[in-house]
């Protein structure tokens, strides 16, 4: 059985927030342990369709994926519940250490073309 913190390994994550009706919504994100606490953390704009449906509905399940999204068959499901916070100094070095150059070019690019605040999705076992 694959826990939450089993997912910190993966290098993407499909995370499905719900809307009110209930329908899930699929999105492939990072994810690396939570330096400030025992699940995980997703990184996301402010205002985005995830942190407006996870303010709706906490619940959430992850798969792991491929860069594009696609999840095997047989990918397991991990249930969890979303919060979200600041996006602190703490959290931006878990994910350079975790995915160094990568991370640096999506910031870079974020910076030039976003004036949206990053927020954190914390995430823990349901």
């Amino acid at each position: 059985m694959t826990s939450l913190r089993d997912l910190a390994d993966e290098s993407f994550v499909s995370l499905t927030t719900f809307r009110r009706s209930g329908e899930g919504v699929p999105t492939t994100v990072w994810v690396t342990a939570d330096p400030d606490g025992d699940g995980l953390v997703v990184m996301t704009i402010d205002g985005s369709g995830k942190v407006k449906r996870v303010r709706g509905n906490p619940r959430v399940t992850l798969r792991p994926c491929g860069r594009l999204g696609k999840v095997d068959d047989d990918a397991p499901t991990v249930e969890a519940t979303a919060r979200v916070g600041a996006f602190t100094d703490r959290i931006e070095q878990a994910f350079k250490d975790a995915y160094g150059a990568e991370y640096h070019v999506i910031r870079g690019v974020e910076r030039l073309t976003s004036d949206k605040q990053r927020v954190a999705l914390h995430l823990t076992a349901a």
